[in-house]
């Protein structure tokens, strides 16, 4: 199948936060003009701090020479105003706080000042787009784009149909994400955090019940994942593990030989719907061991470097 040509050139980025300069520095990497806002100066001056440093590691990973950064940093642009920020742009990628309100305003600025067939893609990561575009005068262009952190090396972008999202929308949305090389996937029916975050969270339910349960250390449970089904998890999904957990007779195979066991398993799990007491303080210290006197920005420096990587391997990002 081809890939999409891209028609958009230029695209809004609102918020320029950890997610939103993530997302620019993406769109930057792939040729785009890029439009960032946020609410002040100092909020752009981080942003732009952000881009600085994501494409700076672009750079250090072989997939993006200086020139082209250097390009790349002359094509974004910074303001506090939504309206310079949407006029005549082809795309906006909204990342501001995670509240109704919030975007709510942003939606009556961006109604009022961007092109009618613009696309409105939203971050958000467990809000409904249906919510978000109720008060629209055209919600037919309103769309969920939720990508994993962070957004300029995690491929994933989910995309949610509101109520009123048009098909159209949607194909083009799909089109416009393929077309600058990330993996977007149609998530059919509004549920709230989608599909992925949803499938981590049942996941960290787990691990934080395993720990509050004694039955491991903090450490340990990340150890677990990270050396186990997370070495897996990087090449395929769940369905196909276990397809091929089965042998010959597949994931039919695997539910009749050791389904029995599973669902004992699956009886004895977690299904907590709150945060346990003592949790947040047991994780902190788990973490913070764990951490071993590395800061914060050494280990997200890490992960990055170990992504980039990771995904060249996988041959997802060239």
């Amino acid at each position: 199948m081809e890939k999409p040509v891209n028609p958009i050139k230029t695209v809004s980025c609102l918020g320029g936060g950890t997610i939103g300069a993530s997302w620019a520095s993406y769109f930057l990497w792939r040729g785009l003009e890029v439009r960032i806002q946020d609410v002040t100066p100092e909020a752009l001056q981080r942003a732009e701090n952000l881009v600085g440093n994501n494409l700076r590691s672009l750079v250090g990973a072989g997939l993006l020479d200086q020139a082209a950064a250097d390009a790349a940093l002359a094509r974004v642009s910074y303001t506090t105003h939504i309206a310079e920020a949407v006029s005549g742009t082809g795309f906006i990628q909204e990342s501001v706080f995670e509240n109704y309100e919030t975007k709510w305003a942003v939606v009556r600025e961006v109604d009022q000042f961007a092109p009618p067939d613009t696309i409105f893609a939203s971050s958000t990561s467990g809000l409904l787009i249906s919510e978000i575009q109720k008060n629209s005068s055209r919600p037919d262009r309103y769309i969920t784009a939720h990508p994993f952190n962070p957004p300029h090396l995690i491929p994933l972008v989910e995309l949610v149909k509101g109520k009123q999202t048009s098909d159209e929308t949607v194909s083009r949305a799909y089109d416009f994400y393929k077309a600058i090389r990330k993996e977007p996937i149609i998530v059919k029916k509004e549920v709230p955090g989608h599909i992925a975050n949803r499938i981590a969270m049942g996941l960290w339910r787990e691990c934080i019940d395993l720990v509050m349960n004694d039955v491991c250390s903090v450490e340990d449970v990340d150890r677990a994942v990270c050396f186990g089904p997370g070495l897996r998890l990087a090449l395929m999904g769940p369905n196909m593990i276990y397809h091929l957990g089965g042998g010959p007779k597949g994931v039919s195979g695997l539910i009749d030989g050791i389904g029995p066991s599973i669902e004992m398993w699956w009886e004895d799990m977690a299904t907590w719907k709150k945060f346990p007491p003592g949790c947040k303080e047991v994780l902190e210290a788990g973490v913070k061991e764990e951490m071993d006197g590395r800061s914060f920005e050494e280990i997200a420096a890490w992960r990055d470097e170990k992504l980039l990587a990771l995904l060249k391997i996988l041959k997802v990002l060239e």
